[in-house]
């Protein structure tokens, strides 16, 4: 049954609210929703499906699986930052954990380890984000730097805050990194401190930044683990590139800039990198490794090319934003009036 929109701030009486964002997410939310009813933990747990809009059989889903809570809104007032800060309100948990609707949790144990970080008794954090495992399938390129990425921070559980000296190079990475893939915070910092901003793209990023320059305090839990990849085909891969580079840039006001020479070593290093690994990569027969050594290069020079365009792109140039952007390509398919 769909939440009435008055009184949206909850009374917190639950320990848990799980809140997943949905919009045409049939492929894998029965499965999702499933292997959170099955989650072993100890405290008291809702599910909260917000809605923008589906035309697939994504509501059906919801519905049969009635305890699950869902609160439909239009299409046009979805926002990354603004339906989460929504999500707080709404939730009756004194914990709020995001997971998007492909993310899969990998045991039965994760949502225990993805809260444990936030006990002010505790490693008293305020947020805390999980780690990601690429899914079976995905091209080589986005598993290796999914791998990357998390294995920067380790197999324990890690605490990042800001200190007095300024950070530098890897470690400023670990400070600003955050995703709402997989993620937790407590209910009243969001309602009450800091808010996510409402952004188009990489608000999970922004809130990070913002929590860690409060003198706050975020924490990775590497045994809060989802197996979460994005389905993308190659077009939708460039697409996105020029997203998460366009995000960048609104949160950091730069990007990096690489003439055509820097770009083409970049990519040809990617490549040589990437190639090495799929010979080598356990995952791959005979047949998929040929495949992906012919493939996989496409990829990395559609990343360099759409990473140029969005670092180049004037900010207040709509159009040409518009024209190269995953986010804006999704919305109007949802949006088909707009």
């Amino acid at each position: 049954m769909t939440e009435p929109l008055q009184h949206l701030r909850q009374v917190a009486s639950l320990d848990v609210t799980v809140v997943i964002p949905t919009l045409n997410g049939e492929l894998y939310l029965d499965r999702l929703l499933s292997l959170l009813e099955r989650q072993d933990f100890a405290g008291s747990v809702e599910v909260l499906v917000i809605d923008s809009g589906s035309i697939d059989s994504t509501l059906t889903i919801v519905r049969a699986h009635p305890e699950v809570r869902l609160h439909e809104i239009p299409n046009s007032e979805f926002g990354h930052g603004k339906t989460r800060n929504l999500a707080a309100q709404l939730a009756r948990g004194r914990v709020v954990a995001y997971l998007t609707q492909d993310a899969l949790p990998r045991t039965a144990g994760w949502l225990s380890a993805l809260v444990a970080p936030l006990d002010p008794g505790g490693a008293d954090a305020v947020a805390v984000f999980g780690k990601q495992e690429p899914r079976p399938g995905c091209f080589p390129l986005q598993k290796y730097e999914i791998q990357a990425v998390f294995a920067r921070f380790g197999d324990e559980l890690a605490l990042y805050q800001r200190t007095e000296r300024v950070p530098t190079g890897s470690e400023l990475d670990l400070l600003a990194f955050y995703s709402d893939v997989n993620s937790a915070t407590r209910r009243e910092f969001l309602l009450d401190v800091i808010p996510y901003r409402d952004l188009s793209y990489s608000e999970d990023m922004a809130f990070a930044r913002d929590l860690i320059e409060a003198g706050y305090r975020k924490a990775y839990s590497p045994d809060a683990s989802v197996e979460h990849s994005n389905d993308l085909s190659f077009s939708e891969y460039g697409k996105r590139i020029f997203d998460e580079t366009l995000a960048m840039r609104r949160v950091d006001e730069s990007a990096p800039m690489y003439g055509f020479g820097g770009a083409v070593l970049r990519a040809g290093y990617g490549i040589l990198k990437d190639s090495i690994r799929i010979i080598r990569d356990s995952d791959y027969g005979i047949g998929a490794t040929l495949r992906w050594l012919v493939v996989n290069p496409w990829y990395h020079a559609s990343k360099w090319r759409n990473y140029g365009r969005a670092a180049r792109v004037r900010l207040d140039d709509r159009r040409t934003i518009e024209a190269h952007s995953l986010e804006h390509e999704r919305v109007r398919q949802a949006r088909p009036d707009s």
